[in-house]
C-alpha cells in the first residue's frame, strides 16, 4: 500500500526562473492508476495560506470520494508564482478576442493564455504522466480553475477538447472580452468532441456579481448550442468571490468527473 503523497516539483516557465507544480496522490495500492485534475492556483488548492479566503481543499474531497464511492483522482495544482497582474496575463487566451478595458490599461496585461496552455500540454503533463500512476486519455483527464482561471479552464478545454474531458469553469472572468467575441469563439470550437462544463459562479454584490452576470451569458450559449447532457449550470446568488465557496462546488465536480 502506498500511502497519500503531495510533492512538490518546479518546472521550467518561459521567462521566469521556473514554476512550483504540487502533485496530490491518495493512497492507494502498488499498480493502481487514477484519473487526473489538473487546475490553477496550485497554492490554494491544499492549504489555507496567511491573507488567502479559504482553500480548495481537494485532497480531502478526493480524500471523501474514495471513502464515500470508492473512487480517487490525482490532482495537479499549477502555482501562481509570480502574482496578480502576471497571474491575469497568464490566465487570458489571446485568440478569444480583445480585452475590454480601459484605454490607460490597454497593453499593461497582455493575453498570454496560450503560453500557458503550451506550459501545461508539453511540460506539466508529460511530467505528471511519466512520473505518477495517471490514467490518460481525455475522459481521464479534467482541468479547472476560478475567475480568470476559469477563463484558462474553459480555453483549455474547448480548444484541446481532444485531450481534456471536463473543464470546471468557477466564477469565469469572462467580463475581459466582449459578448460577440465570446460566442463566436465558442461556437467556432464546436466539434466532434465536446468536454463536459461544469458552470459554477456566486452572486455576491461586487465583483462575483459582475461576474454571475457573464456566467448566465455563457449559460444561456450551451442551452442553446450545446448536449443538456454535458453541462451542469450552479448559481449560489449568496456566495462570494473566494476559494471557500469554490471548494463546495469542487465536491460536486469531482463526483460528476469520477461518476462519467
Amino acid at each position: 500500500m502506498v500511502n497519500d503523497m503531495l510533492i512538490t516539483v518546479k518546472l521550467p516557465y518561459p521567462m521566469t526562473n521556473g514554476r512550483t507544480v504540487r502533485v496530490f496522490v491518495p493512497r492507494h495500492e502498488e499498480g493502481e492508476t487514477f484519473p487526473v485534475v489538473y487546475m490553477t492556483d496550485g497554492q490554494t488548492s491544499f492549504e489555507r495560506l496567511p491573507g488567502e479566503l479559504g482553500c480548495w481543499s481537494t485532497h480531502e474531497a478526493v480524500k471523501e470520494e474514495i471513502k464515500s464511492f470508492g473512487r480517487g483522482a490525482i490532482i495537479v495544482g499549477i502555482h501562481n508564482d509570480l502574482g496578480p497582474a502576471q497571474r491575469a496575463s497568464e490566465l487570458t487566451p489571446a485568440c478569444i478576442g480583445e480585452q475590454q478595458v480601459p484605454e490607460e490599461m490597454k497593453g499593461k496585461i497582455p493575453s498570454t493564455g496560450e503560453v500557458f496552455e503550451d506550459f501545461v500540454l508539453n511540460t506539466v503533463m508529460p511530467y505528471v504522466e511519466k512520473h505518477f500512476p495517471v490514467r490518460k486519455g481525455r475522459s481521464n483527464t479534467a482541468f479547472c480553475g476560478s475567475s480568470s482561471g476559469g477563463v484558462e479552464s474553459l480555453y483549455l478545454a474547448m480548444s484541446r477538447s481532444d485531450i481534456f474531458g471536463m473543464a470546471g469553469v468557477f466564477s469565469p472572468a469572462l467580463m475581459i472580452y466582449s459578448p460577440m467575441d465570446l460566442e463566436k469563439w465558442f461556437m467556432g470550437c464546436l466539434g466532434e468532441n465536446k468536454p463536459y462544463i461544469y458552470l459554477y459562479s456566486g452572486g455576491e454584490p461586487g465583483l462575483e456579481a459582475a461576474i454571475c452576470q457573464f456566467t448566465e451569458m455563457l449559460g444561456a450559449i450551451l442551452e442553446r448550442s450545446y448536449p443538456s447532457d454535458l453541462f451542469k449550470k450552479v448559481i449560489i446568488k449568496e456566495n462570494p468571490h473566494n476559494e471557500t465557496a469554490w471548494a463546495k462546488a469542487f465536491k460536486d465536480m469531482l463526483h460528476i468527473f469520477l461518476d462519467n
